[in-house]
C-alpha cells in the first residue's frame, strides 16, 4: 500500500511513501508534538515563508492564539514584540533565522504584546529546521516569560539600591565595603568628604594605600584580615591619628563580614565613626568638672548642694565647713536650721519652699551662728536648677563681716563729712555774722582817728585799745575761714608776676601794731634788686603776716624779731627770726599740723587758734615752695621759706609804690548800701570826712530808687540784704542805662572764693571783706576817680 504524502523536493509538492514509511513519519512527528507540547517553553514553528505552522500550548497562553487560529497566519501578526526601553517595534528573530539561516540568540529587553494587548517580558531565540538536502524548511521559535525573574531582580537590586542609597548618604558612621583581599570596592560619601578624597582616589585601592598610607595601622590590619576567613568581628576599636589633610583625629572602627546579594561573594563592611568632637567634649567636661572641683575646694565663699525634694545637704565645701566649725561630715544630711542659718526651722522652711516656687532667693544680710557660738554676717543666694536631668539647690554664703565693718566706717565717715560741712557752714556763717558788727566798730574808730591830734589823750589811748582788739578779732575771724579752705582744699590762687619786696613791706605793715603793742624791736633786710616770683601776692602777704605775728606772740615783750629776704640761685629765700621761747623737741615735727599750739595755758597770751602755720605750709607748696623751721626750747625759732623765682626782663616795669592814704584830691558820689544801719551810717560819715559826697540805703528796693535818683560813681553794697538781696540788686542796676559808669563793691561778711566768683557774675566789680580794710578801699576809691 502506498501513501501521498506532502514532499518539498518535487516539483509537485508530493511524494509516494510506502505504509511502514508513513507509518513511522507518523509516529515521529506525534513524538515532536507531544515533545513539544509538555516543554515548559512557548513554541511556535513557521514554514518556509514564515506563516505559523504549530503553536504548543505554552505558546497559544502566552499569545493568545489557539492552533486553529494561528495556522497559517504571518508570525508577525500572532508573535508580536517591542523594545522595552525604546517600545519600538522588535525585529522578529524568526525572520532573521529563515534570511540568514542562523540561530539567533536570546533578546533583550523584548516585550511581547498577546492577542488580548497584555504586555510581558520575553526572552526568546530562532533556529532554522533544515530538510535531508539542507535547506531551510521552516523556523522553530522559542521563548518564556521572564515576569517573575524580572521582577525577583528588581527586587534584588531595589534592595541593593536600597542599601547602597543608604551607605551612601548615611553621614555618620562613614562606610567603607572591602573584598577578600582588602580592595575598597565602595565608600559612602560621607568618607569622601570627612578624608577630602574622591572617589577615583578610593575605589580599588588597598585600604592601606589611601591618603598616603595613612590606614596602614598594624592593630587595624591584623583585625581585618581575621574577619573574612574565622568570621570574627571587631567593634569600637579605637585610632587616633594625624591625617595630612584633616588633622588629628579620633575614630572608632567596626567591622564584620557580609555576603554580596548578587554573587554571594563574602565581603568586608568597614564602618568608620569620627569621634573627635565626643572626646574632645568629653575631655573639656572632664577639665571643667575638674576646675569646678577645685572652686569648690578652695573658694574662699561657702558652697552647699542640698537635695531638691528633702533640702538637706549632699555637699560642702571647705570654707562652708571652716565658716561654720563644723568638720565636713558633720554638715551632710543636716537642713539649713540644723546648721545655723536662719532663726528656727519654720524660717529654713519657709525660705525652703519659697525657693522652689521661684527658683532663687536671695538675702543682703542674713545672721549666721557657728558652732562654736560666733555670730557672723552673711550674704545669702540660693538656686534650683537641673543637673544630669536631676534638680539641685546651690547655696552660695559669702561672709560680710568686714564689708560691714566698712559699710558702718563709710556711713561714720559720711556723717563725719557731714558733720564737717556743717561745721564749715556754721564757721563761715558764724564769721559773717561777727564781721557784721566788726565793721561799724573799726569804721567809728576810724573817725575818731580823723579827730585828729588835739583829742583826748585818754580818747586816743581808748582808741588805740580798740583798733588793736578789732584787728584781733579780725584775724581770728579771718582764722576760722582758712579753717573750712585748709580740710576741703578750696584754697585758689591768682597768680602775676610780683616782686616780694613789696610784698614784705605790706606784711610788716599789717603786723605791726601787734609788734610795736609787745615792745619788740624788728629788722628788716630788703635786697637791693627786685626778687620776681609768679605768686599770688595777697597770700604769700598772709604767709609773710602770719610768721612774724607767730613770731610776735612767742616772744617776750622787748624780744627781738628779724626779717630778711635774699636770693639764694633760683630761689627767693625768707627768714623769720626771733628771740622768743623756741619749740619744744617732740613738738617740733607737728609744729604744721592743724590747730597745733605750744602748751596752752589758761590765760591764753599768745592766743589765736592755732592756724596760721598750717597756711603758711599749705600756701608755699601751692607756690611750688617749702618751708622749714629751726627752733630749740628757750634759744628761739627760725622759718625759712623757699619759693622758686622767675627770670623777667631788664625793662620789666617796676611797681608803683602806693601813696600813703590820704584826702582825695577829687571828691566822689558814693551809695553805701547796708541794712545794718550803723554800718552803713558809719561807713559814710567815714566818705564824708574823707571828702566824699555819701548817701545810705537800708534796703535792696531803696537802693534801686536811691540809684537812679542820685547816680552814684560808686556804690558799697551790702550782700546778705532782706528780700532782695545784693546779687539782685547789682543785676538790676546794670540793667539800668544811667548807671553804666557806676562802679559795684561788694561789701560783705562772705569772702570764699565762691562769694568772690558769684559776685563778679552779678555785676560787681569788686569784693571787699568786712570790716573793710581802709588801704584796699582807698585804692578802689583812686581808681574810680581816675
Amino acid at each position: 500500500m502506498h501513501v501521498w504524502t506532502r514532499c518539498p523536493e518535487t516539483s509537485t509538492g508530493f511524494t509516494t511513501v510506502s505504509q511502514p514509511q508513513a507509518e513511522a513519519l507518523y509516529e515521529q512527528k506525534e513524538w515532536l508534538r507531544v515533545t513539544l507540547s509538555s516543554i515548559g517553553d512557548a513554541v511556535i514553528t513557521t514554514d518556509t515563508h514564515g506563516r505559523v505552522t504549530f503553536l504548543n500550548p505554552v505558546a497559544q497562553a502566552l499569545t493568545g492564539w489557539t492552533q486553529e487560529e494561528a495556522e497559517g497566519k504571518p508570525l508577525e501578526e500572532v508573535f508580536r514584540v517591542v523594545n522595552e526601553e525604546t517600545r519600538r517595534r522588535a525585529e522578529n528573530p524568526a525572520a532573521r533565522a529563515l534570511r540568514e539561516g542562523l540561530v539567533v540568540g536570546l533578546a533583550n529587553h523584548t516585550l511581547l504584546t498577546a492577542r488580548d494587548g497584555t504586555e510581558r517580558p520575553i526572552d526568546d531565540s530562532a533556529a532554522p529546521i533544515r530538510n535531508r538536502q539542507g535547506d531551510v524548511a521552516g523556523v522553530v521559535l522559542i521563548f518564556r516569560d521572564i515576569s517573575e525573574r524580572r521582577r525577583t531582580e528588581r527586587a534584588v537590586q531595589d534592595a541593593l539600591n536600597f542599601a547602597e542609597g543608604i551607605i551612601a548618604t548615611l553621614r555618620e558612621p562613614f562606610l567603607v565595603v572591602l573584598d577578600k583581599d582588602l580592595r575598597v570596592l565602595r565608600a559612602n560619601r560621607s568618607f569622601h568628604q570627612a578624608f577630602q578624597v574622591s572617589q577615583e582616589e578610593t575605589e580599588n585601592r588597598y585600604v592601606y594605600e589611601l591618603g598616603n598610607r595613612q590606614w596602614d595601622i598594624p592593630g587595624l590590619r591584623t583585625l581585618l584580615e581575621e574577619v573574612l576567613p574565622h568570621n570574627h568581628a571587631f567593634h569600637d576599636f579605637e585610632v587616633e591619628h594625624d591625617f595630612p589633610k584633616i588633622g588629628r583625629r579620633t575614630m572608632l572602627l567596626n567591622a564584620r563580614r557580609v555576603r554580596a546579594p548578587a554573587d554571594g561573594r563574602e565581603l568586608i563592611l568597614l564602618a568608620i565613626e569620627d569621634v573627635t568632637d565626643r572626646r574632645q567634649a568629653e575631655a573639656r567636661l572632664e577639665a571643667s568638672e575638674l576646675r569646678y572641683r577645685r572652686l569648690f575646694e578652695t573658694a574662699r565663699d561657702g558652697i552647699l548642694l542640698l537635695d531638691a525634694r528633702t533640702g538637706k545637704i549632699t555637699a560642702a565645701n571647705p570654707f562652708m565647713s571652716e565658716l561654720l566649725a563644723y568638720a565636713p561630715g558633720q554638715l551632710l544630711g543636716k537642713e539649713l536650721w540644723e546648721i545655723g542659718l536662719f532663726q528656727d526651722k519654720a524660717s529654713s522652711q519657709a525660705a525652703f519652699r519659697l525657693l522652689q516656687e521661684r527658683g532663687y532667693i536671695r538675702y543682703d544680710h542674713l545672721p549666721l551662728v557657728a558652732a562654736d557660738g560666733r555670730q557672723v554676717d552673711v550674704e545669702f543666694v540660693s538656686n534650683l536648677y537641673q543637673a544630669d536631668h536631676e534638680p539641685v539647690i546651690q547655696c552660695n554664703i559669702r561672709d560680710i563681716t568686714e564689708r560691714r565693718q566698712l559699710e558702718w566706717a563709710r556711713a561714720q565717715a559720711q556723717a563725719s563729712a557731714d558733720l564737717h560741712r556743717r561745721k564749715d557752714e556754721f564757721l563761715a556763717m558764724l564769721s559773717h555774722e561777727l564781721r557784721n558788727p566788726l565793721a561799724p566798730i573799726l569804721n567809728a574808730v576810724q573817725l575818731l582817728r580823723h579827730q585828729g591830734e588835739g583829742a583826748n589823750p585818754l580818747q586816743a589811748q581808748a582808741r588805740a585799745i580798740i583798733e588793736r582788739q578789732v584787728g584781733q578779732l579780725k584775724a581770728l575771724v579771718d582764722e576760722l575761714l582758712e579753717v573750712s579752705r585748709i580740710t576741703t582744699d578750696r584754697i585758689r590762687l591768682h597768680f602775676e608776676n610780683v616782686d616780694v619786696r613789696g610784698i614784705v613791706d605790706r606784711a610788716v605793715e599789717s603786723a605791726r601794731p601787734l609788734i610795736d603793742q609787745r615792745r619788740h624791736q624788728l629788722a628788716v633786710t630788703l635786697p637791693p634788686e627786685p626778687v620776681w616770683l609768679y605768686a599770688d601776692s595777697t597770700r604769700l602777704e598772709q604767709v609773710v603776716v602770719n610768721l612774724l605775728t607767730n613770731a610776735a606772740k612767742y616772744t617776750e615783750e622787748g624780744g627781738r624779731i628779724s626779717l630778711a629776704l635774699e636770693r639764694e640761685g633760683d630761689e627767693a629765700v625768707l627768714r623769720v627770726r626771733d628771740s622768743g621761747v623756741g619749740i619744744a623737741p617732740d613738738l617740733l615735727p607737728r609744729i604744721f599740723d592743724l590747730f597745733m599750739q605750744a602748751e596752752r595755758s589758761l590765760d591764753r597770751s599768745q592766743g589765736g587758734l592755732g592756724v596760721g602755720l598750717t597756711v603758711v605750709q599749705k600756701l608755699v607748696e601751692m607756690h611750688r615752695g617749702r618751708v622749714e623751721v629751726y627752733s630749740a626750747l628757750g634759744q628761739g625759732s627760725e622759718f625759712v621759706v623757699r619759693i622758686p623765682v622767675v627770670q623777667l626782663p631788664d625793662s620789666q616795669p617796676q611797681p608803683e609804690p602806693v601813696e600813703a592814704a590820704g584826702r582825695p584830691a577829687q571828691s566822689l558820689r558814693v551809695l553805701v548800701v547796708d541794712d545794718n544801719v550803723d554800718q552803713a551810717d558809719s561807713a559814710a560819715l567815714l566818705l564824708q570826712v574823707s571828702g566824699h559826697e555819701a548817701r545810705v540805703a537800708y534796703s535792696g528796693p531803696a537802693a534801686l530808687e536811691a540809684a537812679v535818683e542820685y547816680r552814684p560813681d560808686l556804690v558799697l553794697m551790702d550782700i546778705g540784704l532782706p528780700g532782695m538781696d545784693g546779687y539782685e540788686v547789682a543785676r538790676r542796676l546794670r540793667q539800668q542805662p544811667s548807671l553804666r559808669g557806676t562802679m559795684l563793691v561788694a561789701v560783705t561778711g562772705y569772702g570764699q572764693d565762691s562769694d568772690r566768683q558769684r559776685s563778679r557774675q552779678a555785676g560787681f566789680d569788686h569784693h571787699l571783706v568786712k570790716p573793710v580794710n581802709m588801704q584796699a578801699l582807698e585804692a578802689i576809691l583812686a581808681q574810680r576817680k581816675q
